[in-house]
């Protein structure tokens, strides 16, 4: 029995790229959307701005390093339970 024509899928309005054969990148350049990438890449970039001045913010605060200020919270933790 076909189903009715109400509960087919809808055509997706977007297209998946083609399979690539077994090692075909590394030998050819693919076309990706740099735009997006750019995008992404410059938003990757300010949040890891932003994590090294809350590091810097926080050794400047507590007078101890990364590790001093991560082993304090592990052990503030540990200590709840």
């Amino acid at each position: 029995m076909r189903p009715s024509s109400e509960f087919r899928m809808p055509k997706p309005h977007y297209l998946y790229e083609q399979p690539e054969r077994f090692g075909e990148s590394l030998t050819t350049a693919r076309p990706w959307n740099r735009h997006a990438l750019s995008g992404v890449e410059q938003l990757n970039g300010r949040v890891a701005m932003l994590g090294f001045m809350a590091a810097v913010l926080g050794e400047w605060w507590t007078g101890e390093g990364i590790l001093g200020q991560l082993s304090g919270v592990l052990r503030w933790y540990l200590a709840l339970g």
